[in-house]
């Protein structure tokens, strides 16, 4: 499950970030998104991540729904 970060900046320096970000062929929220990463691998212990990232993987994936039955469901 991914979570929501706020951060507040002066209106005009946001407006000037997006503007030069978009020129760049990118957004606000990827570049953020990237340097979020960048500090998770920097702060966070090799051996943590290496657990979280186990943990994720076994996590079960939501079973597709059958269209078969729903099919007969709707018969």
């Amino acid at each position: 499950m991914k979570k929501n970060i706020i951060v507040t900046m002066e209106n005009e320096k946001l407006s000037a970030l997006k503007m030069y970000t978009e020129q760049k062929g990118t957004t606000v929220e990827e570049e953020l998104t990237k340097y979020a990463e960048q500090m998770y691998a920097k702060t966070v212990p090799q051996n943590v991540r290496d657990y979280i990232d186990m943990m994720s993987r076994q996590q079960p994936s939501p079973k597709p729904r059958n269209a078969s039955a729903d099919s007969e469901n709707n018969a």
